[in-house]
């Protein structure tokens, strides 16, 4: 188990779409997952997929029960999703301030789908498969898109609404 470098948006692998998993309950599939999981504590993020450690592989992982980057987030349950896949359940969007491990120090203000349900395996084989709403449903889709190199900046509808953390909250906008 290792904390892994996170890369920065700028780095062209971020932006590359990730390969679907193949083969499940392999030593090399267990150590990734597990250096993904010290990555993300070491990080205090709430999800991270592969992509953000230079692995181009379809895999993320997310959860939070208490995170100082998200204070007010609801419980989230720790999850690993292997070739996940969801549907939208309502059309209802859910604005937040997004941040992210690969866009250090700033948010932006984006809108997802607030309902979805999704599925996907963990690193067993076995399938996963949820309803989500709200912050889970949010940490869903903004770690999906790091699998099809899709960052949380291109999916601003206001750029102006996009900045350092330490700006917008003295700026009294966050």
């Amino acid at each position: 188990m290792a904390v892994r470098n996170i890369l920065r948006i700028g780095d062209p692998r971020l932006r590359e779409v990730s390969k679907p998993v193949e083969l499940f309950d392999t030593p090399e599939l267990h150590e990734l997952i597990d250096d993904m999981f010290d990555t993300m504590a070491a990080a205090d993020g709430a999800g991270l997929a592969a992509p953000q450690i230079g692995e181009l592989q379809r895999i993320m992982i997310f959860g939070v029960q208490q995170n100082p980057r998200y204070p007010d987030a609801e419980e989230v349950p720790m999850t690993v999703l292997i070739n996940p896949e969801y549907s939208v359940i309502s059309d209802a969007v859910l604005g937040s301030w997004e941040g992210c491990l690969s866009v250090p120090d700033m948010r932006g203000y984006v809108e997802r789908q607030a309902r979805i349900k999704y599925r996907g395996y963990d690193q067993f084989g076995m399938l996963v498969e949820r309803e989500a709403d709200g912050f889970h449903a949010i940490v869903f889709q903004h770690e999906y898109d790091h699998l099809d190199g899709i960052l949380y900046p291109d999916r601003l509808n206001d750029r102006s609404l996009f900045g350092y953390t330490e700006e917008l909250a003295a700026s009294g906008i966050i």
